[in-house]
């Protein structure tokens, strides 16, 4: 087992679960009145060639960061490390709150939340697949 005392200054931010804060603001913007199920005023319009205009809202945002963080956490898996199966347990557990708000918190029974629950569980598959597969192949070149 690690010790995490004696790992370098923030070396547990680099191996928290970035879906986590992904999870925190959101629930930050549901208590403070954010009704995600609304349609919401866009943030920003931007008009197209084709003569539309393309409109961004607060749920397109947490769905855009949300993707950002599941990229970073797929490339977080890919080395090996002994904070890895830490990594790995603060993610389940990420997922976890994420399904338990998604069916008992009014607010967070929405298709943003379940987009968001969905890229938590996809970290936990990615990770755990990707880590035994870089463990293995570790093992064939050392072994």
């Amino acid at each position: 087992m690690t010790d995490l005392a004696n790992h370098p200054k923030g070396s547990f931010i680099k191996n928290f679960p970035l879906l986590a804060f992904v999870l925190a603001a959101y629930n930050v913007a549901m208590v403070t009145g954010h009704n995600f199920s609304a349609v919401a005023e866009p943030m920003l319009k931007v008009p197209l060639i084709s003569g539309t205009s393309w409109a961004l809202g607060i749920n397109e945002v947490f769905v855009i960061v949300g993707l950002a963080a599941l990229f970073v956490e797929i490339l977080k898996s890919t080395r090996a490390s002994g904070a890895a199966l830490l990594e790995h347990i603060l993610s389940m557990f990420v997922f976890i709150i994420f399904l338990v708000e998604f069916l008992v918190v009014k607010g967070a029974g929405t298709s943003t939340f379940l987009t968001l629950g969905l890229m938590a569980l996809i970290d936990v598959m990615g990770g755990y697949t990707i880590s035994i597969a870089v463990a293995r192949k570790e093992m064939n070149i050392t072994g």
